[in-house]
């Protein structure tokens, strides 16, 4: 599984959370919400050290991650991270 951001994506990321060079940030999977791929479950995203990588992109100085105990909940699809820029917030979307 693969992990794109874009650099739209990144740059709100790094306002919203304070990111600096070197900081990782966590997409984890929560019970609720809504998906595409998984019923009942969702994104989270927090600026978290990680335990035990399953995927991560580094870009611009920070490092995006997935942990392995999450990889089920992507169903074999890549995570595109792009921003919508009507609302102003990041979007998910599922990608083969």
């Amino acid at each position: 599984m693969e992990i794109i951001v874009n650099d739209k994506a990144i740059h709100w990321y790094k306002e919203e959370l304070d990111l600096q060079d070197g900081d990782t940030v966590q997409f984890f999977v929560r019970y609720g919400g809504c998906s595409n791929v998984q019923k009942g479950f969702s994104l989270g995203v927090a600026k978290q050290t990680p335990d035990d990588i399953g995927a991560a992109l580094k870009k611009d100085g920070i490092t995006f991650f997935i942990e392995n105990r999450d990889l089920w909940y992507f169903d074999n699809h890549n995570l595109l991270v792009d921003l919508d820029e009507e609302i102003n917030e990041p979007i998910f979307n599922y990608v083969n």
